[in-house]
């Protein structure tokens, strides 16, 4: 099982806000098998090795280098944190803090030193859910079923969910007339099972209020229709888990939801697509670096996504953009496509964080943009 710590919006602008040298980070593919993760502490330890080594050069005062290198030195030694891994590991640390996050993408390893953190990796995290909520709804049965990278799949308690569609509809089937129906419309099965879908609506809302993961429905036809066309909750997934659900493994919901969760980011990836089509013609598109780099300055990106394993050392101008690359990283400079990144974060932009064959051109970077520059 995954043991994963997701950064959550505010985590990740508190981040992106920091600035101060030195600022380390590292990421680290590991292993969620406990017993295999020797070789993950001491793949950890060489790149602090490499991280001291880069902030010495940097001429980084030593007394700003020991506490930083004892934060880190003090996690690899701490048994009980590697006891519980996912697939990768972020480690950000500063002589005053040190923060760690697990993660269930299968990251390269990276070691980076600046004045400022790597973040693209981390964004990865966050771009695509890895949660979601399952609702099995069948004539028989209904129930709420979260689904997560970490957990095994359990049932959400729901007060007030009708245990099936007779409880819901007040009679001993879905099928059996009514003393209150005064209609032949009234009594079909098409209004009987919308009657059905809205009292499992109602009941659900209190309990989905201020959440954006997806709900997948897991449903034969036409309840899987019928419920997502009533339902209130924003964020519905277009994909069905397909079949009667009524009696079906939470561990099979979570398969199904798993791949439903799939198909969502490759029809987002491929809106994306489109939409970068149709703004380059428009002049409002650009795989360049140094063109992305003065747009993020000026808050001009709407949408940009960047390679999650490249780096590209250099520095952007603070006031106009302009980007200087580097041969190679050091204790001063920073990823620059990083910083892209950071910028559009901060004006608003969204960030998605996605492998390099997703990105339009296939290149470090693709931006989309809210105005020509």
């Amino acid at each position: 099982m995954l043991h994963i710590d997701l950064p959550t919006k505010a985590e990740i602008e508190k981040l992106a806000a920091h600035r101060g040298s030195p600022s380390l980070s590292i990421y680290l593919r590991t292993t969620p098998l406990t017993q295999e993760t020797r070789v993950d502490r001491l793949e950890l330890k060489n790149l602090l090795k490499a991280a001291v080594a880069e902030m010495e050069a940097a001429d980084v005062p030593k007394r700003s280098i020991w506490p930083v290198e004892q934060a880190v030195d003090a996690l690899i030694e701490d048994d009980d944190f590697w006891v519980e891994q996912a697939n990768s590991l972020a480690i950000f640390a500063t002589p005053e803090s040190i923060r760690t996050f697990r993660l269930p993408n299968k990251l390269a390893n990276i070691v980076e030193v600046s004045d400022r953190f790597h973040l693209k990796p981390l964004i990865r995290s966050v771009t695509f859910p890895h949660h979601a909520y399952v609702l099995a709804i069948g004539m028989g049965a209904v129930r709420l079923v979260e689904v997560s990278a970490e957990l095994p799949p359990h049932e959400v308690k729901v007060p007030g969910l009708p245990r099936d569609a007779a409880s819901a509809l007040g009679r001993r089937s879905h099928t059996a007339k009514s003393g209150d129906m005064t209609g032949a419309g009234d009594s079909s099965e098409h209004a009987l099972l919308t009657r059905y879908a809205r009292a499992v609506d109602q009941a659900l809302r209190p309990v989905l209020a201020g959440h954006e993961r997806p709900l997948i429905v897991a449903a034969a036809e036409p309840m899987a229709s019928i419920y997502r066309s009533v339902a209130s909750y924003p964020h519905v997934a277009e994909q069905v888990i397909a079949g009667s659900a009524d009696h079906k493994p939470d561990h099979e919901l979570a398969a199904g939801a798993r791949e439903v969760l799939d198909a969502i980011y490759a029809a987002e990836i491929e809106r994306l697509a489109g939409l970068y089509a149709t703004r380059e013609t428009q002049g409002r598109a650009t795989t360049d670096i140094a063109q992305a780099a003065r747009a993020a300055t000026f808050g001009a990106v709407d949408t940009l996504l960047v390679d999650m394993d490249a780096v590209v050392p250099g520095t952007v101008g603070d006031e106009d953009g302009a980007v200087e690359l580097a041969e190679q990283a050091d204790g001063v400079n920073y990823g620059v496509v990083d910083e892209i990144a950071r910028r559009a974060l901060q004006s608003g932009a969204r960030v998605v964080s996605a492998r390099r064959a997703d990105i339009p051109g296939g290149g470090d970077l693709a931006a989309i943009l809210r105005y020509a520059v």
